[in-house]
């Protein structure tokens, strides 16, 4: 791994704190893996070989119910760790990872995680925080699904995405990724129906504009106040 490479990782929380030497160490059993827009990384039920932090691009997580109905888990951002599914304990991938851009990962086996996570804890720590605030994500739109109406599940899901990966613009906040209005019906646990419903309604109300697989947001200060998180 090159000085360059490095470089490009020593600002990711889950490598702050490492010393260089470290770094280069963890870094050596570390190899990137390019994935084109619309690829899988690795799908759900397949054996977890590795574990991943993302460099460049966006990466969705999709998970299959047993029912058949496909749903958004959510969206991964440069800097991110993901498929850690042997800091987990777990022996196969509970979702599905595809790049939704032209996507750079670091990919490790996940046979070296045991050997890291013990040199190393502070990977163990920062990993655990980060399975911690995924799940607490996850609980906090169940119960969105469970209790809310459709428009103020939307504005939410809008609101955390521009947090996420929100790119400001002359017009307002983009969310700097592909996103479609079924990725949102399926993060919202809604209908394509629904989605479109509330957000030509927006649209006319100058709150979104929409595009092919882009979302403006024009008035962030309205969406929060649909999605109740200002008086």
């Amino acid at each position: 791994m090159s000085e360059l490479d490095q470089s490009l990782v020593s600002g990711f929380p889950l490598f702050s704190g490492l010393q260089k030497a470290d770094l280069d160490e963890i870094l050596r059993e570390a190899h990137p893996l390019h994935r084109p827009k619309n690829t899988v990384v690795f799908e759900q039920g397949e054996d977890a070989h590795s574990f991943f932090v993302l460099l460049h691009g966006h990466v969705r997580a999709t998970k299959m119910t047993p029912n058949g109905h496909q749903i958004v888990v959510r969206y991964v951002t440069p800097g991110e760790t993901f498929g850690v599914a042997a800091a987990l304990g777990l022996d196969a991938y509970p979702a599905t990872a595809t790049a939704v851009d032209d996507s750079l990962v670091l990919a490790w086996p996940s046979a070296s995680w045991p050997r890291l996570s013990a040199r190393y804890p502070v990977l163990v720590a920062k990993t655990l925080q980060t399975v911690g605030e995924r799940l607490q994500d996850s609980h906090t739109r169940i119960v969105e699904m469970s209790t809310e109406q459709v428009e103020r599940r939307v504005a939410r899901a809008l609101l955390r995405l521009i947090r996420q990966a929100g790119r400001k613009t002359d017009k307002g906040i983009e969310i700097d990724f592909p996103i479609s209005r079924q990725d949102i019906a399926e993060m919202t646990g809604t209908t394509l129906y629904s989605v479109s419903r509330v957000l030509s309604s927006w649209e006319g109300q100058g709150i979104v504009e929409g595009g092919r697989q882009k979302i403006l947001v024009c008035n962030p200060h309205k969406l929060a106040q649909i999605g109740d998180e200002v008086s």
